[in-house]
């Protein structure tokens, strides 16, 4: 009998995390679910976190405390700064926290390792995304080179893959994805300041990216929008 595969799966509670973790369970995957309160806005998305990692029947779920927000320099972890609000900015927004995604697959990658696990999913995406450097394909590549070079499992030849299979879908193939894997969106929260009820402003970025992505897939967006 062969031994069931194991993952590592980054889950923020958002949309695209949610879709990747179905999809991590339909290939076959034992799912072990990491997720981080960071100092964000809104940990809302924690809660949402938590009700897709129950719907979907994962193996272990974890939440870690990091403090990011001590650092600050993203709109995300700074209430001093002022979520933008007016469409995409040119260059990095500043919802950008500074190495979050190295930081995120870093300290995966070591509960990979305790795990024997075989890879690590992580929800980013190179097409309709906000302009993040570590959402590229470039990023990936470079830390997948590193984990075969930093862990035991690189060393002995079976390094640690790094699953990245929203990378190159837009947000509406994402949505249909999904959908056809039977996950339910509304259990999912993408504000970056949604209230403690859990509703979505409707304005910053996350937000608009998400209505657009439900609208280009032709369904009926799901999301409980703040009444302001």
């Amino acid at each position: 009998m062969l031994e069931k595969k194991r993952a590592v799966v980054l889950l923020s509670g958002g949309l695209d995390s949610a879709t990747v973790l179905a999809i991590a369970k339909n290939s076959g995957y034992e799912c072990y679910v990491l997720s981080f309160d960071y100092g964000q806005r809104s940990l809302t998305e924690l809660n949402a976190a938590r009700r897709v990692s129950e719907s979907l029947h994962v193996a272990d779920h974890r939440v870690l405390r990091l403090n990011l927000e001590d650092f600050g320099g993203s709109a995300l972890t700074d209430h001093s700064l002022q979520m933008p609000e007016e469409g995409e900015q040119p260059g990095i927004p500043l919802t950008y926290v500074p190495a979050r995604n190295t930081v995120f697959l870093s300290l995966a990658l070591g509960w990979a390792e305790v795990l024997d696990a075989q890879a690590i999913f992580i929800g980013v995406n190179a097409v309709d995304y906000s302009g993040y450097p570590d959402c590229r394909p470039e990023f990936i590549k470079a830390f997948q080179d590193m984990a075969a070079l930093a862990t035991r499992q690189g060393v002995e030849g079976q390094p640690i893959r790094i699953e990245t299979p929203l990378i190159n879908l837009t947000k509406a193939e994402i949505i249909r994805q999904g959908l056809a894997l039977g996950l339910n969106y509304a259990a999912t929260v993408s504000c970056y300041q949604a209230d403690d009820e859990g509703r979505a402003c409707g304005r910053c970025d996350s937000c608009r990216l998400r209505a657009k992505g439900f609208a280009d897939a032709g369904v009926a967006d799901p999301t409980l929008y703040s009444p302001r």
